[in-house]
């Protein structure tokens, strides 16, 4: 085995004292029994992973195994400050917590301290301070501590060691304890095997190895199990992005001229920021297939956003020239303003226009509309106001011909026909000379009621005029003869059977002769 130099300056490093050693030695002991004694750190998501960092102690003596040796023994022996005392390795990160836990045979209980009595059994010191430690049956120098006393010398040393070992304990600590990745878990093992592989320390180092093999072996199956698991993922994060790149050509494929763009433009979104959780919250794709299909993602969405800000362009053309035409309208009906009621006919022409100019867009109509329904407002204010000065002047009319209705309530107590028929008469001249009422619907009102007084008048004269009419007197005059002649032969029928005793026929005869009378009762009435 090649020698490995590691000398301790002696401007770095001053001997202790072997009060100092047993002071700083029971310090590690209690530091290591502490972390022992801690619980596991609480995984945090999306945490790195990253290899401990090396003691001071260890890059000062990997800077000390750079010196020759014959520079460290030929320094005068100067006094020089004590080394600090042994800080511990910072905690380690947790990686993302994992549904894969290593079956970890159970990690033997942590390492005692190497103590300067018992460090006698795994290391020796030379008279020249070269430091050795024994791993098997073969003693391997780990470096030099000429300056100060053997027990010093390995009391350096054993802190080294422990410092080792207090990485393997925190490492089965983490295993143990679960929710750690097994690949991060067993890149921190394959660091530590290199670390304690020549390690410049004293202390039972092969058995250290011993427990990184059981991890390293116990975590490479996990590992496998999580790679696996990963590409499950990674299979089912390409599958459902998949989805939201067909949806999206779908949307792209259709006749974009006829669809309702809101509707469309929201399922866009929703479907981008699906897109966008998936690359947050989902397994990194790889690259070549992540990019194919961002393409595939980024192009549909360019055809549905370049044929809808084409709509939408078309669409304010559209807009800007109703907006045009409708301004006009509005100035042409704000026009007609000075002409009053005569501007009504023209103002409704115009609305009919309006309504033949198509949308301008919201805002831009009810702005418009609000000017245009103003200027209408204007007319018709003006038309309500000459209505109401005209119906001011009607309301005397309106009382003659309310007192002329009252008046002819006369008519149908009225028995007799001629005189019902000239009250009537003169009423409805009077009616005549009272003159337009206002408003109209007024005037049809009282109308209205005369008109029902004049139909039931008529009614009763076209019942009288059937009763007394000449020419119906007459044919009624023939028919009651023809009538009674058949009365008087059927009424002679009627006996002959009665004295023969012929039942049917004088039935017959009888029922004939109620049917002529009842004629004859019609007849006259």
């Amino acid at each position: 085995m090649p020698r490995k130099e590691f000398t301790v300056s002696t401007e770095e490093h001053t001997p202790e004292t072997p009060a100092d050693v047993a002071q700083v030695s029971q310090t590690d002991v209690e530091l290591t029994a502490a972390a022992a004694d801690e619980p596991a750190e609480t995984p945090v998501a999306d945490e790195p992973t990253a290899a401990p960092a090396e003691t001071s102690e260890a890059a000062d003596a990997a800077d000390a195994a750079a010196e020759p040796a014959e520079t460290v023994r030929a320094s005068p022996a100067v006094p020089a400050p004590r080394p600090p005392a042994t800080p511990r390795p910072p905690a380690m990160p947790r990686p993302p917590a994992s549904a894969i836990r290593p079956a970890v045979p159970t990690a033997p209980a942590a390492q005692a301290p190497v103590s300067t009595g018992d460090a006698g059994e795994w290391g020796r010191v030379t008279d020249d301070g070269t430091v050795s430690v024994r791993e098997g049956d073969q003693w391997r120098e780990v470096g030099q501590y000429p300056d100060g006393t053997p027990a010093e010398a390995l009391a350096y040393f054993v802190r080294k060691f422990e410092d080792i070992a207090f990485k393997v304990n925190t490492l089965e600590q983490r295993v143990q304890a679960g929710g750690s990745g097994a690949t991060d878990l067993a890149k921190q093992a394959q660091h530590l095997v290199a670390e304690v592989t020549d390690a410049a320390a004293v202390g039972d180092l092969a058995n250290l190895r011993t427990r990184l093999d059981a991890l390293t072996a116990s975590l490479a199956d996990a590992s496998a199990a999580e790679a696996q698991e990963a590409k499950a993922a990674v299979d089912a994060a390409i599958a459902e992005r998949t989805v939201l790149v067909e949806r999206s050509e779908a949307i792209a494929a259709q006749d974009l001229s006829s669809v309702q763009w809101k509707k469309v433009t929201e399922e866009m979104g929703a479907l981008f920021d699906a897109w966008q959780s998936h690359q947050q919250n989902g397994p990194r794709l790889p690259k070549g297939v992540a990019n194919q299909l961002w393409k595939r993602f980024r192009d549909a969405r360019a055809t549905v956003d370049r044929q809808r800000r084409a709509f939408y362009a078309e669409l304010d053309e559209t807009h800007k020239a109703a907006r045009d035409r409708k301004a006009r309208l509005v100035e042409r009906a704000e026009a007609l303003a000075p002409k009053g009621v005569d501007g009504i006919p023209a103002y409704r022409g115009l609305l009919d226009e309006w309504k033949a100019a198509g949308r301008a867009g919201r805002k831009a109509d009810d702005a418009l509309w609000a000017k245009f329904k103003a200027a209408g407002d204007a007319l018709y204010s003006a038309r309500a106001e000459q209505a109401a000065a005209t119906e001011a002047e009607s309301a005397p009319r309106i009382e003659e011909r309310t007192a002329l209705l009252e008046e002819a309530k006369a008519v149908a107590d009225e028995a007799n026909l001629v005189k019902a028929r000239a009250l009537l008469t003169r009423i409805q001249r009077q009616w005549d000379e009272v003159g337009r009422i206002f408003p109209r619907e007024k005037e049809r009102a009282l109308d209205d009621r005369l008109r029902v007084i004049e139909q039931e008048l008529k009614s009763r004269e076209d019942v009288d005029w059937k009763r007394n009419n000449p020419e119906t007197k007459a044919r009624a005059g023939a028919m009651s003869e023809q009538l009674l002649q058949a009365i008087s032969k059927l009424e002679a029928e009627r006996d002959a059977a009665e004295r023969s005793g012929n039942a049917k026929a004088l039935k017959e005869a009888t029922e004939a002769l109620e049917a002529r009378r009842a004629w004859l009762g019609a007849l006259e009435g």
